[in-house]
């Protein structure tokens, strides 16, 4: 069984603080750049699972990095380097208190909630009568608060964004401005491959007063896909999208009796469970990139982290 990385720990030159998040530990350096390690962990219901993903933080990080690159003439982002296959370190950005999800069809959390009779979502009126999995009429934005470790993201409209002052007016007219420009040619790339974006999150922040792409983006952690071929039949036959997203991951755990709710146990994560989902990942990135995905070794990971950033932060001050 291969190695996967669930903690680091490491302790850089001119290293302010370090921030485990879900998946990812960024490490502030001198309050100028972070360094991003891209983790193995896994995370579904804002709860991290017992076990890691062997070559899911290799996929995310190198999924993010090619399309930060391929984006930048729509927005500034915060990118400077991929130091290691599951490293990016970039300008250091105050990040605003959202996420600004963006959805092209009704699925998901969404269509849970237009299930139960639920009609609007973050403010933003939704058709009657669709159908699980069906394309908006045009692509909506349901932005959530960012939640603090351990807490759970919440739902919020333009309204309260602007009434709470978590953006300024104009700030949140080029959020959402980038917002769908992003998702439009992360929908155009997607369908040369083959593939549908159905939904995805972006995180933005603030660089000397310019706003920024942050984090990570159109990864399998951080969006949906849906395969093009076969799409339009299964809709009309209401049978489940063939899908490369970690939706898969959230209907095992749902299926074993896990939402993340105060009581429930973590089904158990066998070897062949953990080599099916990383097995996913991989799927995801051939599929998206059209390139063979190329194993990093898994052996010393740590170690090699260490080694690679440090000889980036060195050749900064160079």
């Amino acid at each position: 069984m291969n190695k996967a990385l669930t903690q680091t720990d490491f302790h850089f030159n001119h290293q302010k603080n370090v921030y485990h998040g879900k998946v990812r530990d960024v490490y502030n350096i001198n309050d100028e750049q972070l360094v991003m390690v891209a983790t193995d962990r896994i995370s579904a219901f804002d709860v991290i699972l017992p076990e890691g993903i062997p070559y899911k933080g290799q996929v995310l990080n190198q999924i993010a990095s090619k399309f930060l690159d391929a984006t930048s003439d729509i927005c500034p982002n915060w990118k400077r380097a991929t130091p290691d296959p599951m490293v990016t370190a970039g300008i250091l950005c105050k990040g605003f208190p959202l996420e600004m999800i963006v959805r092209g069809y009704l699925c998901g959390s969404a269509w849970r909630a237009y299930k139960s009779g639920v009609r609007e979502i973050c403010g933003v009126p939704l058709p009657e009568g669709m159908k699980e999995n069906q394309k908006f009429p045009s692509p909506i934005i349901t932005p959530t608060t960012k939640a603090e470790y351990g807490e759970h993201d919440a739902d919020i409209s333009k309204k309260e964004i602007l009434a709470k002052g978590l953006a300024t007016p104009e700030e949140y007219a080029l959020l959402e401005k980038y917002t769908l420009a992003l998702f439009q040619r992360g929908t155009e790339i997607a369908e040369k491959r083959g593939l549908i974006l159905v939904d995805t999150k972006y995180e933005f922040g603030k660089a000397d007063g310019v706003i920024c792409l942050m984090d990570e983006i159109h990864t399998p952690d951080s969006s949906r896909y849906f395969y093009k071929e076969g799409y339009e039949e299964k809709l009309k036959a209401g049978e489940p999208q063939r899908q490369l997203s970690k939706e898969f991951v959230r209907e095992w755990l749902m299926d074993n009796g896990f939402q993340g709710k105060e009581g429930q146990q973590v089904p158990e994560m066998t070897p062949e469970i953990v080599q099916s989902i990383s097995d996913r990942y991989i799927e995801l990135y051939e599929h998206i990139t059209g390139e063979i995905f190329v194993k990093s070794p898994t052996e010393g990971l740590s170690e090699r982290l260490e080694k690679n950033i440090s000889a980036y932060l060195e050749g900064q001050k160079a």
